[in-house]
C-alpha cells in the first residue's frame, strides 16, 4: 500500500530544463518511479544527447523542444504534447537562469531575462498546462525555488525577485486550483553541486568554505538529493499536500549557522 502512493506508472510528466543538473536528475528520478517522460528544452543537441542517455539506463522519454519564454512557443508546445503523446499528469517547472551584478550597476536586460525565464515562464506552463489539468480535474506541478526565495545575497537581485515570485505563484495556484484536485508546490534546493558551479566548490575557495560551514550537514548537495522530495509531490502520496515550499538545504534555512561542536 505504501509503495504504491509512490508510483507513477501510467503518469507523464514534462520536465522544462531536464537536460541537466536538478533538471535531469529530477527526471530520471521520476522516470523510475514509473513516469513516461517528456524533456523540454531549446538546445536541440543537448536535448538529443539527454534523450539518448535516458533511454541508455532503460528510461523511455520524448523530446519537447520549445522556448519556454515565448507565449506561443509555450502554447503550442503543450498543445502538440497533449494532442500527440497524451495527457500532462505532472509538470515540473524547473528552467532557470542566473544573471549577477550590484545592484545599482544590474543591466536591465539581464533582469528581463531573468525574471522571463524563472517566473513568467512558470506562470505560462502553469497556465497551458494548468487548463488541461482542470478539465481533468487532477494534476501534479512542481515549481523549482530556491533559497533565495527566502533569502537575500549580493548580486542576485532579480533571481531573488523572481525566486520570491515563484513561491508565492505557488501558493496562488494551489488557492485557485485546489478545488480541481490540482495540487501545486515547490521545492527548494539549498546549494547543490552542479556543473555551472564547478569553480566555487574547490578546496579554499572562500564561497566553498562558507557553505559548507553554514550547512549543518556540512556538506553541498547533490542533485540526487531533491528526487525523493520530487517523486513525493508527484505521487498520489501528496494528494492532500498543497502550496508548500519543500527545502531541501540540509538544514541551511533552520540555522544562523553550523552547530558547534561540544
Amino acid at each position: 500500500m505504501s509503495q504504491a502512493l509512490f508510483n507513477l506508472k501510467g503518469k507523464r510528466a514534462l520536465v522544462t530544463g531536464g537536460t541537466q543538473g536538478i533538471g535531469y536528475a529530477i527526471a530520471k528520478g521520476l522516470g523510475v518511479a514509473g513516469a513516461t517522460l517528456v524533456i523540454n528544452a531549446r538546445d536541440p543537441e543537448k536535448l538529443v544527447q539527454c534523450i539518448h542517455a535516458l533511454e541508455s539506463e532503460g528510461i523511455p522519454a520524448a523530446p519537447a523542444l520549445f522556448d519556454v519564454t515565448d507565449v506561443d512557443s509555450v502554447r503550442e508546445g503543450v498543445s502538440r504534447i497533449e494532442t500527440e503523446l497524451g495527457p500532462i499528469d505532472i509538470l515540473v517547472n524547473n528552467a532557470g537562469i542566473i544573471r549577477r551584478a550590484p545592484a545599482e550597476d544590474f543591466p536591465e536586460a539581464d533582469w528581463e531575462a531573468v525574471l522571463r525565464t524563472n517566473l513568467t515562464a512558470p506562470f505560462l506552463l502553469s497556465k497551458y498546462v494548468g487548463q488541461h489539468m482542470i478539465r481533468r480535474k487532477k494534476g501534479k506541478i512542481i515549481n523549482i525555488c530556491s533559497l533565495m526565495s527566502e533569502l537575500g545575497r549580493d548580486t542576485v537581485s532579480a533571481y531573488a525577485a523572481a525566486k520570491g515570485g515563484i513561491k508565492m505563484l505557488t501558493r496562488n495556484l494551489s488557492t485557485e486550483w485546489a478545488a480541481h484536485n490540482i495540487q501545486v508546490n515547490g521545492i527548494g534546493p539549498g546549494y547543490i553541486a552542479t556543473p555551472i558551479n564547478t569553480a566555487y566548490r574547490e578546496a579554499g575557495n572562500p564561497l566553498n568554505d562558507y557553505i559548507i560551514s553554514r550547512t549543518p550537514a556540512g556538506r553541498w548537495g547533490v542533485p540526487e538529493d531533491l528526487v525523493g522530495t520530487a517523486i513525493f509531490l508527484a505521487s498520489e502520496a501528496s494528494d492532500f499536500v498543497n502550496g508548500q515550499i519543500i527545502y531541501v538545504d540540509g538544514g541551511l534555512l533552520s540555522t544562523f549557522g553550523k552547530p558547534f561542536t561540544h
